[in-house]
């Protein structure tokens, strides 16, 4: 007996890559049917601009046409399909959902377990390749890297940059403040920690790895963290708690000088008091890689400072991401299909 798998990604999440994992995981136990959307060349919406979607965020597709699309197949595979409840009342045959993502915002999650289907995600996906884009921007800022750039594209031989009062630090003689220390910041600090800095790690849920500890690694309080870093950078989920954290009052806290990267998310950071502290002079730079608003708007202040370095949400794109999501996704759906316990039950 065969089961219906309907495959729902996308020009990052492609659908063959899901198929090619799942024939090697389950065999030809499958019939297998694949849609591909258009993101990222499109954008994704949310979950407020529309009526019955309420409580997901980030996903891609109308609701009516996933719904046609996934008809009585009981395994969804998918990356930014939504599945609000409304939905998942016209889907009486769906039984398992599977979404490549470490955070599974596109699914409404309590209705899926109120209604007996189950949903698994893929934590930590792209958390080698975030930490690798962190320890990047953190360099772009210390090195002046994005200021020698800009002024080369613009005919300027930056010569100056040389200068003892402009030159760049070494990550050897800085203090690194990691925040958040699951699976990316965890990431992080290893990769820090073959720069010879000293790391400061804060985290109220999660203690230290030993490894870490024994290198020097140390746990801290926020407070302690942004007073005696020269390089803040963020990497915890967005909470109620985590929603605003750094804001006024956190960078008023930093050292002067400072330099705040956050390759994680927008909402975590108050982004008018982050200007506000780099056109004082309070911080030394920024590279933001994600925003309160995606895109930002044109006139954005932020897009005009000399001092930050800024990315389109790009730190997780990487063809390691694609295929270690798919194999996540694939392991769950043959544990399914084998009757045996789901690895990664949201």
């Amino acid at each position: 007996m065969t089961e219906a798998v309907a495959i729902i990604g996308d020009r990052f999440m492609l659908p063959r890559l899901f198929e090619e994992a799942l024939r090697e995981a389950c065999g030809e136990a499958l019939t297998i049917r694949s849609l591909e959307q258009p993101w990222p060349d499109e954008p994704m919406e949310h979950g407020y601009a529309k009526a019955g979607m309420d409580g997901l965020k980030e996903y891609m597709g109308e609701p009516d046409d996933i719904v046609a699309f996934i008809d009585d197949a009981p395994i969804l595979v998918t990356h930014l399909a939504p599945l609000s409840a409304a939905m998942m009342d016209r889907l009486p045959h769906l039984k398992l959902v599977a979404v490549s993502r470490g955070g599974p915002v596109n699914i409404d999650i309590v209705a899926a377990r109120e209604r007996g289907i189950k949903v698994v995600n893929t934590p930590g996906r792209n958390a080698s390749a975030v930490a690798e884009f962190a320890i990047g921007a953190i360099l772009s800022q210390t090195r002046m890297i994005t200021r020698g750039h800009d002024a080369l594209r613009r005919g300027d031989w930056r010569g100056d940059l040389y200068r003892a009062d402009l030159a760049g630090d070494e990550l050897s003689e800085m203090t690194v403040g990691v925040v958040g220390y699951g699976h990316i910041g965890a990431r992080v600090v290893r990769l820090l920690k073959a720069f010879g800095c000293r790391i400061l790690v804060t985290d109220p849920y999660v203690q230290l790895d030993p490894a870490d500890s024994a290198d020097g690694v140390r746990q801290v309080p926020l407070e302690t963290l942004l007073a005696e870093s020269d390089v803040v950078t963020l990497h915890p989920r967005v909470t109620a708690e985590t929603t605003g954290m750094i804001g006024a009052e956190a960078f008023a806290a930093m050292k002067d000088g400072a330099i705040f990267v956050n390759t994680a998310r927008g909402p975590l950071v108050d982004y008018d008091a982050l200007y506000d502290a780099l056109v004082s002079g309070k911080l030394r730079g920024a590279m933001l890689e994600t925003f309160a608003v995606e895109p930002p708007p044109e006139d954005w202040p932020l897009l005009k400072l000399p001092n930050v370095t800024l990315t389109p949400h790009i730190a997780g794109a990487s063809v390691k991401t694609v295929t270690y999501a798919a194999g996540q996704i694939a392991e769950d759906v043959r544990r399914y299909l084998a009757g045996e316990p789901l690895l990664r039950l949201c």
